[in-house]
């Protein structure tokens, strides 16, 4: 029998798309919780998203969809609305990525939720605060970077406001809707009490990135500027070695004169700009500049020995497939290969969390669009005719109907 996860026994009604409210719920869904993803008729737009084996099972749908159910319902007939209203009834959470004016406009807002079941916990995660001037606005992943400053603090080592190639935005805030979800549960198993949870990107974003940039302007009237100086040093990057590159963060005075010592400079142990801690901060650029002139002289092997054997932390810098083959991740069982019943083997990432009791875990493979509509609605009460006329009417799909070739997911997936 597979361990049941901390979340076991919670329902998630999942009207999210793309990556952040996917990986959210797929991150609910790991720590047990029954997430029903209900999908329009043309399927989650990441289903598309190359590569993939078959139509509408793309490898960036398969990354953030594990331990879902899918449901396909049409949300633009009345009689899809009124069964997602079913859903929500027998529902612990409910989560969407729409702009709220959106979900008001659909009928599942937070009072009009709140009406169908009490209880609910409403999530809704989107661009900015509703309340502010910029709460009717879309929002994607590089809008939002630019947004809350992370794309103008790459110029200081770029030259230039650059995204970050990664949809960090996207991902932190969704890790943050999970985290959400988790502390109101958890409320409402004290207290009885459902309640609405709103997790603007722009806000959240915010809250991430300033917390060492504030500096200066933490301080009424500002004591200087924003802006942490240590990680917006020009050489606070990967170290280039005579063969490749080495990250590596001394931090205590310490390490610092450990590291000093490794590459021939012992008279900076005792520099006060290694000794004294506020002297340091202001200098740091210095020795990180020392540091870097002295790197290209060994390979990158031979310096992460001499590291190691200082304990300095540092490791050597991989691309993406030196990560994917890393030793350490083989032996910890972090990736872990399924048999997907119309996909093949699959990889998957491993959840990261170790619980000794209510262990996280893949219980269900990235499910095709409509897999589970009938079984879903089957236990939220329906006859098996009213599944057939709201199937019949396109109000929802299974997989098991008709195969259209015409269908942008490939028909019958």
């Amino acid at each position: 029998m597979t361990p049941r996860g901390p979340l076991d026994g919670v329902r998630v009604v999942d009207l999210t798309a793309v990556f952040l409210g996917p990986l959210a719920s797929q991150t609910l869904g790991d720590l047990g919780a029954d997430v029903i993803k209900v999908e329009t008729p043309d399927g989650d737009i990441t289903r598309s998203i190359a590569p993939a084996r078959n139509p509408g099972m793309g490898a960036g749908f398969l990354a953030v969809n594990r331990n879902k159910r899918s449901v396909v319902l049409d949300l633009k007939q009345a009689a899809g609305r009124a069964a997602l209203q079913r859903l929500v009834a027998g529902a612990d959470v409910l989560m969407h990525s729409m702009r709220p004016q959106a979900i008001d406009r659909l009928g599942f807002g937070p009072e009009a939720a709140r009406a169908i079941n009490p209880g609910i916990i409403h999530c809704g995660a989107y661009g900015y605060r509703r309340d502010g001037p910029h709460g009717w606005r879309p929002a994607y992943d590089d809008v939002i970077q630019g947004a809350c400053g992370l794309a103008a603090l790459q110029a200081y080592v770029a030259g230039e406001p650059q995204y970050v190639p990664n949809s960090m935005v996207d991902k932190l805030v969704g890790l943050t809707v999970s985290s959400a979800i988790t502390a109101a549960l958890f409320h409402r198993a004290r207290t009885g009490e459902g309640q609405a949870i709103e997790i603007p990107m722009y806000e959240t974003m915010v809250a991430f990135l300033f917390p060492e940039h504030m500096a200066g302007r933490s301080f009424r009237p500002p004591m200087g500027p924003p802006g942490y100086g240590r990680v917006l040093a020009p050489h606070r990057r990967p170290y280039r070695t005579a063969d490749g590159h080495i990250g590596v963060l001394p931090y205590t005075v310490q390490q610092w004169q450990r590291v000093f010592r490794l590459i021939g400079r012992p008279e900076m142990a005792e520099d006060p700009r290694v000794t004294d801690g506020a002297t340091r901060s202001r200098h740091v650029g210095e020795l990180y500049a020392m540091v870097a002139a002295a790197m290209p002289e060994r390979s990158t092997a031979d310096w992460h020995r001499a590291f190691d054997e200082a304990d300095i932390p540092a490791m050597p810098v991989q691309d993406l497939e030196a990560v994917l083959d890393c030793p350490h991740l083989a032996a910890t069982g972090f990736f872990e290969t399924h048999a997907h019943e119309t996909e093949g083997d699959l990889v998957f990432l491993g959840h990261p969390v170790r619980y000794e009791r209510t262990p996280a875990g893949i219980r269900r493979l990235p499910p095709r669009l409509g897999e589970h509509t009938v079984e879903v609605l089957a236990e939220a009460g329906f006859a098996a005719s009213e599944i057939d006329a709201l199937i019949a009417a396109g109000a929802a799909r299974s997989r098991t109907a008709p195969p259209d070739e015409n269908h942008p997911t490939g028909g019958n997936p």
